[in-house]
């Protein structure tokens, strides 16, 4: 039986963790060493919300919560971080997400 691989984040280089649901995007940066969640950004939020006029489920939405969480991770000052897709596919979504936060200034 071999080992399961786990991705962990500290507070240098938090785990960007990404879900996807059918309806929605949700993304967090991840101090596992604290257990806190240091940023955060999600289709469901308010603001979010007026911005997506399709709905969270499509890439739009993926690539605006991807540039949100640049700009939030940058403000409270990380820049690196480890990217944690969970189960799904580097494909579609999860790609626009990742692409636009690097484009937003991350570096994974």
């Amino acid at each position: 039986m071999t080992k399961k691989r786990k991705i962990h984040g500290t507070k240098e280089r938090p785990r960007l963790s990404v879900y996807r649901s059918l309806k929605h995007v949700h993304c967090q940066l991840i101090n596992d060493d604290d257990g806190i969640t240091l940023a955060s950004a999600s289709t469901v939020e308010p603001k979010m919300k007026k911005l997506l006029l399709k709905g969270g489920g499509n890439i739009a939405a993926a690539k605006a919560i991807g540039e949100e969480i640049a700009k939030r991770s940058i403000a409270s000052g990380i820049k690196k971080v480890v990217f944690d897709r969970g189960n799904f596919l580097y494909h579609g979504r999860t790609k626009a997400l990742a692409d636009a936060a690097r484009a937003g200034g991350l570096e994974f």
